[in-house]
């Protein structure tokens, strides 16, 4: 390299560092959240990147104030952590600021996955229905494939999942091209269905870094989940109110959405927008109890605002889908265990057979142990029942299943049943025992 080289490097180095965003965090100006200031020079993304780590590092966001001027975003966040109190961890004030201010974020932020040379990525989207994710688990295992991790959504009929796997043979990535065709061909029969009009995808590829996150709304976008099917156009639910009308004054498009709250809400609605090409110049956040409402102002990348009652309306759909695709309504089932081949089949199966349909679920395996967490309804989409989760814990022996949110009532278990309770100790079940599951936790 010559001397040249090194004063291109020195000088990009330089213009970073200018460039770096300027953060600011007080504990002192709010009394119920910590404020974050961000202010960044404006380029396509950058709001998602800032939201992104934010999301990442599991910071609630109350608040949220967003302006362009002059060629810098400014940025005001009111966040806490998820019991609802501020920030005071010095260790954790550092983590944020580090962050939010330097390039090392993008490589190895906690929502970002660096695949190892060891996975494999395999990506499916098709249509939902009942045993899907229990049929695609069983062709994995039968093709000695090893699920490590994978994130699995389902809305509006429609199916997403980000799995890396490995094979079981060699613990590393699959790289016989005959074992990769198969796989890839009995996953596209398995959700190809019988009379489904849409075509499913299945993609396997090499090691890179993606945000899993946005992955699966860019899929599930691709997928066009925002289309509502036929099915539930008579759905009694209540749905995000979307609202695209023009600022004609300033050439924006106003977008404004009120839903319930929930974690990684503005993530999610800016990555919808981001994906959609369309730049944030201003916007605001605002959370009460349990009601978020959010306002942006926005143009097209090519600088203009909405210009059709057609692209208003795919406007206000997409919001709409990217708000609800992780708010799934259902029962939250948490498992943590011992690891072992074909776990992952075994689970799900169980799940499919008691009439369990995942609409979320995040699988991942560590030092031997794994932690599956589940959002499950009926196959009707009504909550579970109690006793559906007594016979499962028969099936699975003493795997500890911590469950989270409301079971229907039925008469055989009254209404004193708790809400959140964890099962620690189980009936015996031989097929678990053989896999060398039944261990005692103290």
């Amino acid at each position: 390299m010559d001397d040249r080289d090194g004063d291109d490097d020195a000088y990009a180095k330089l213009v970073r560092r200018m460039n770096s965003p300027r953060v600011v965090i007080e504990n002192d100006v709010c009394e119920h959240a910590t404020v974050i200031q961000v202010d960044t020079v404006y380029r396509q993304g950058t709001l998602l990147e800032v939201v992104q780590a934010l999301a990442d590092l599991n910071l609630v966001i109350t608040k949220a104030y967003m302006s362009f001027d002059g060629g810098w975003f400014m940025n005001v966040f009111h966040v806490t952590d998820d019991g609802g109190n501020k920030i005071r961890d010095e260790g954790i004030l550092n983590c944020i600021e580090k962050a939010l201010e330097t390039d090392a974020y993008m490589v190895k932020s906690m929502g970002k996955m660096l695949l190892s040379k060891e996975h494999t990525l395999v990506e499916l989207t098709g249509t939902d229905r009942p045993g899907l994710l229990s049929e695609v688990c069983a062709v994995l295992t039968d093709l000695s494939c090893n699920v490590v991790y994978a994130e699995i959504w389902a809305h509006n009929a429609r199916a997403a999942a980000v799995i890396h796997v490995t094979d079981q043979s060699t613990g590393t990535a699959i790289e016989d091209p005959r074992q990769l065709s198969l796989i890839k061909e009995l996953l596209y029969n398995v959700l190809k269905g019988l009379g489904d009009y849409r075509t499913p995808t299945v993609s396997i590829s090499s090691p890179g870094v993606i945000h899993i996150g946005r992955r699966l709304h860019q899929m599930m976008f691709a997928a066009r989940d925002f289309e509502r099917p036929l099915s539930t156009e008579d759905d009694n639910s209540v749905r995000p109110s979307v609202t695209v009308s023009d600022c004609p004054d300033r050439d924006y498009t106003v977008v404004t959405a009120t839903s319930i709250d929930r974690p990684k809400l503005l993530f999610d609605t800016v990555c919808t927008l981001t994906d959609m090409q369309y730049l944030v110049f201003h916007g605001t956040v605002n959370t009460s109890s349990d009601e978020a409402y959010q306002e942006y102002y926005i143009r097209h990348v090519d600088g203009l605002p909405v210009s059709s009652e057609a692209e208003r309306q795919r406007v206000m759909e997409c919001i709409q889908a990217a708000i609800e695709r992780r708010a799934t309504e259902g029962l939250h089932l948490e498992l943590f265990t011992d690891d072992h081949f074909g776990l992952l089949s075994d689970i799900t199966r169980i799940l499919r057979e008691n009439g369990l349909c995942p609409k979320r679920a995040e699988i991942s395996t560590k030092n031997g142990k794994a932690k599956h967490n589940f959002i499950v309804t009926d196959v009707s989409g009504n909550p579970v029942e109690p006793k559906t989760i007594y016979l499962i814990r028969q099936q699975m022996g003493q795997t500890v299943i911590q469950v989270k949110g409301n079971l229907s009532m039925s008469p055989k278990f009254p209404q004193q049943t708790p809400r959140s309770f964890l099962f620690g100790s189980f009936f015996k079940c031989p097929s678990f025992q053989n896999f060398g599951l039944i261990k005692s936790h103290s």
